[in-house]
Parts: C-alpha cells; sequence; structure tokens
C-alpha cells in the first residue's frame, strides 16, 4: 500500500491539457526548469502531423532507446484510433502506462520513466525505460569470509532481489513492495518463502511499515529505527547482512528480509541474539570446525565485555586470587603510575575508541596506520612514561582484539556500550558490581522481543530441537527441521540419512 500524498499536494487534483505546450510548460515549472530535465520534440507518422514531445530526467532514463523511439517515429502509421495506436507503438520499447493526473506522471518521471505528451491528448503516456549507474556486485566490506560467496548487496533493490532469486529458485519465494517517504518516494520490498512465514509476523510488518509517514528514507538505518520493538536498549532487535547467501538462508528458516531502494543492506525480522554471532562460513566448513569458531564468538563475547571489569576488581578488591609472583609483578608495576586502575584502564579504553573511530573515518590506506601503528605508539609511550602500567595495556590489547571477532557490527556497539559500565561497578563494588550488572543484563535480554518473538528464543524458552544451529553447529545431516523459534509452518527442512559410504 503506497503512501498517501500529502493534503496540501495540489498536484493530486491537477488535469494535463490536451495542448502540449501547455503541459510540457507546467512540468517544467513545476520542477523549477531544472536542467537535468530534458524535452525532446517529435513527430510521429510520414507528414509529421501528430505533434508529441518526450521529456525525461537526464541519467535516469535510457537515452539510447528515447533515440529509438524517436527516429522510427516517421514510420508511425496514423490509423485510428490514433492515440491507443501511439500507445501501442511506444509499447514496443517498454511499459507504459496513461496518466490522467500529473501527481502520478511527476513521480513516474523522477524514478525513470520518460513521459510522452501527444498534442489534442489530455492523457500523457510513462514509458519504463530506466536506466540506473550502479556499483557492480562486489565482495561484502563487513562480513568477510575465507570459504563462501563473495557476492554482495548493491544499491539497487531489483538487483538485490534478482541475488536472492538465483539462490532460491521457488515459486514460494514472494516479493511485495511499498513505497515510503512523501519526498524520496524509497521503494523497498520484502522477501519471504510464503510456505514457511509465520503469516502473524508478516502482518505485524505490514502494520508497522503502513504507519510510518515521514517525507524521506534515505538509508536502511531509517527503516530499522522506525519499525523496531524495543527504543531503549544499546542490543539491536533487526539483523542486517550485506551477503545474499546470509539473507536466503534466513529467508528458508521462515524469516523476512525487506531491501530498500540505495541501501547494499537488508534488514531481516525477527531477529534473534544468537544470530548475531553466527556467520556464513559456520556452515561452508565441517560441522566441528564451525562449532569451534562459533563457541569462540561466544568466548571473545565475555572477553570483550567483561575483560576490563576483572582486572579492575581483582586488582582493587580481590587481591587474594592473584597468584603471589604475579601479585608482586603488578604491584612493583603499579607503584610507577600516579592513577587507579580504574582510571589507567578508562583512559586506555577511551584512547582505543578513538583510534578506532579515528581508522574507521580516515581514508582506508592512512587508516589503517593511524589505528596500528597508533596503537602500539601510544601504549609504549605509556607505559615508558609511567602513567599506565603494562599489565594494563595488555588486558586493553586483548579485550580490543576480542571485540573484533564478532562477525556483525551491529552487535559489537552495545559490548563496547556495556563494557564501561562493568568497569564501573568493578570499581565500585568489585566481583559483586561485576555480578549484579551482568543479572541486570541477563534480564534485559530476556525482556527484549523482535516482532513479538523472545529476543533469547531458542536459549530461554529453551528448545532442544533448535540447538542443532544455535549455539553448536550441528552435522547437515542431523539439521532436518527448521527453527521451531522463526516458524511453525513447513517445519520440515530435509529428510536426508547419514551419510555411510561402502566399505
Amino acid at each position: 500500500m503506497k503512501q498517501s500524498a500529502p493534503p496540501h499536494d495540489y498536484l493530486a487534483n491537477k488535469k494535463p491539457s490536451s495542448h502540449l505546450a501547455d503541459t510540457i510548460d507546467f512540468i517544467l515549472t513545476t520542477t523549477g526548469h531544472s536542467e537535468d530535465i530534458l524535452v525532446r520534440p517529435f513527430s510521429f507518422g510520414r507528414n509529421q502531423t501528430l505533434k508529441a514531445t518526450f521529456i525525461y530526467v537526464e541519467g535516469l532514463c535510457n537515452e539510447d532507446a528515447i533515440e529509438k523511439m524517436i527516429s522510427r517515429a516517421k514510420f508511425f502509421d496514423e490509423k485510428e484510433p490514433v492515440f491507443e495506436s501511439a500507445q501501442q507503438y511506444l509499447e514496443e520499447v517498454g511499459h507504459t502506462e496513461t496518466l490522467n493526473c500529473f501527481r502520478p506522471l511527476i513521480d513516474k518521471l523522477f524514478i525513470g520513466y520518460a513521459i510522452c505528451v501527444i498534442d489534442g491528448f489530455s492523457t500523457p503516456i510513462a514509458v519504463a525505460i530506466p536506466f540506473y549507474k550502479e556499483r557492480p556486485v562486489s565482495e561484502p566490506m563487513t562480513e568477510k569470509v575465507v570459504r563462501g560467496s563473495r557476492e554482495g548487496f548493491v544499491e539497487n533493490v531489483r538487483t538485490n532481489i534478482s541475488l536472492l532469486r538465483r539462490r532460491i529458485g521457488d515459486e514460494q519465494l514472494w516479493v511485495e513492495t511499498k513505497t515510503i517517504g512523501t519526498r524520496t518516494k524509497t521503494k523497498i520490498m520484502i522477501a519471504y518463502m510464503n510456505d514457511i512465514v509465520d503469516k502473524s509476523i508478516l502482518r505485524e510488518l505490514h502494520t508497522r511499515l503502513d504507519r510510518i509517514y515521514t517525507d524521506s528514507v534515505l538509508e536502511d538505518g531509517n527503516i530499522e529505527e522506525l519499525i523496531e520493538d524495543q527504543v531503549y536498549t544499546p542490543f539491536p532487535t533487526v539483523y542486517s547482512t550485506e551477503r545474499p547467501d546470509t539473507t536466503a538462508a534466513h529467508l528458508l528458516e521462515g524469516k523476512i528480509a525487506i531491501l530498500s531502494d540505495g541501501s547494499p543492506m537488508a534488514l531481516i525480522v525477527p531477529a534473534l541474539f544468537v544470530q548475531f554471532f553466527h556467520n556464513a562460513e559456520d556452515h561452508t566448513q565441517r560441522a566441528d570446525i564451525g562449532t569451534l569458531i562459533r563457541l569462540l564468538r561466544f568466548l571473545c563475547i565475555f572477553i570483550a565485555m567483561l575483560a576490563p571489569s576483572f582486572y579492575i576488581a581483582i586488582t582493587t578488591f580481590h587481591q587474594e586470587l592473584i597468584p603471589t609472583g604475579l601479585l608482586g609483578n603488578l604491584a612493583a608495576q603499579q607503584e610507577g603510575t600516579p592513577f587507579p586502575t580504574f582510571v589507567e584502564t578508562l583512559m586506555m579504553e577511551v584512547t582505543f575508541e578513538i583510534l578506532r573511530e579515528a581508522g574507521i573515518r580516515m581514508p582506508q590506506p592512512v587508516g589503517q596506520a593511524v589505528s596500528i601503528v597508533g596503537a602500539i605508539v601510544i601504549g609504549q609511550a605509556a607505559v615508558q612514561a609511567g602513567i599506565v602500567s603494562a599489565a594494563v595495556v595488555i588486558v586493553i590489547s586483548i579485550t580490543a582484539i576480542a571485540s573484533f571477532v564478532f562477525p556483525t557490527y551491529s552487535i559489537g556497539v552495545p559490548i563496547r556500550i556495556l563494557r564501561f559500565g562493568f568497569m564501573a561497578l568493578a570499581a565500585s563494588f568489585g566481583l559483586l558490581g561485576i555480578c549484579i550488572g551482568f543479572t541486570a543484563v541477563l534480564l534485559h535480554l530476556s525482556t527484549l522481543k523482535s516482532f513479538g518473538v523472545p529476543y533469547l528464543k531458542g536459549l530461554s524458552p529453551f528448545i532442544w530441537k533448535d540447538q542443532t544451529d544455535t549455539l553448536f553447529r550441528a552435522p547437515k545431516w542431523l539439521m532436518n527441521e527448521r527453527p521451531e523459534a522463526t516458524t511453525k509452518s513447513n517445519q520440515t527442512r530435509q529428510r536426508t540419512p547419514k551419510p555411510s559410504p561402502k566399505d
């Protein structure tokens, strides 16, 4: 369902004139006589008795197709009825639509249609000949794999849908189109497996999209922020990916993909907490290797979130937990620094976050040098100057490396935010503060939902049969059922027996 035009939209009721010059003049006046809007007059028939004009936006239309239509117009046979014959002639180049008012005419003009205005007729004809310059399909930048597909989404939503069609050649892959944004008129496409998807979740998604009333949607992040369940949480409740193979895998589990024109990302709903730590490569490797790598990622959650706070708590409140030899070394290092452990750790964390952000925003060759060399030089100089201890630099370095293991960037941000909170709790209450904070995070996660589906579903509430692809990755021949956490329809995925080669 498309958004309705604003009440003040005078174009909604304005009708084109039967005089060609009046219609063209009104279009040009409405669009501010913009330089990129081109007008190409021509005539139909050998006697050139039927005057017409093409008006289109430079760079959005296939100009070769326009030249072809104009050059062949002199061979047009002016038979009755003239208007229907002209429309049939234009239909040979692209799909045509007749327009009875200026609102759809202007809308078509800016999405790649050429508008043909024929003198003597008050119904212009829109010819679909869009031509967009787009980035070629290339390797995803944020979701790297050693073994697997190298294709990533691009900014053209139709190209992205074709990438999904290549992977799922099934008539049950349904695609719906919506337009959001009264000014940007951003086209979004909703893709799902009709015989697998939970229809109640699909209806809820349509409800949330239909209630969006805004003048602009420029990125997929704008849509994510307007349809998510929880506003006041650092954890993402909508999954985003730029990999077609990952999106296809989620569709086959009953989830829904939202693709926005102009964005190289797909939004997946509903989103579960564990899926943010899954990677496409988990299923291209052997099950045992995939499981070990996945478990390593879950271990890195605790390292990235709790390592600095544990160091602060143990060195400040619980020195009896440190071996005697190590305790002596740490005490000797601490004597040479003027700040408490919490202040040292906080300074190094803030410094590293600054270096990380600088490395991302700067040009790639320079950014890598700043992030790597800057961290080494600053860390070594800080230790030599006696500002921080060497142990703090080691802890922060391990924490930083662990935070880069997450396959999805969006889940790394809340881990980084919570790290500072745990550091403050550890400096105030020791290990007790960490336990309190960890309990609060678990309680918060248990209250979150994504389109009505509990965020921790599969783990809490625990679903035994879903454990083949949650914390562990079972062999493919054991993954016979689809995850119950996301769909209850068409549960059977396969019935492949365990491989048993001949002796």
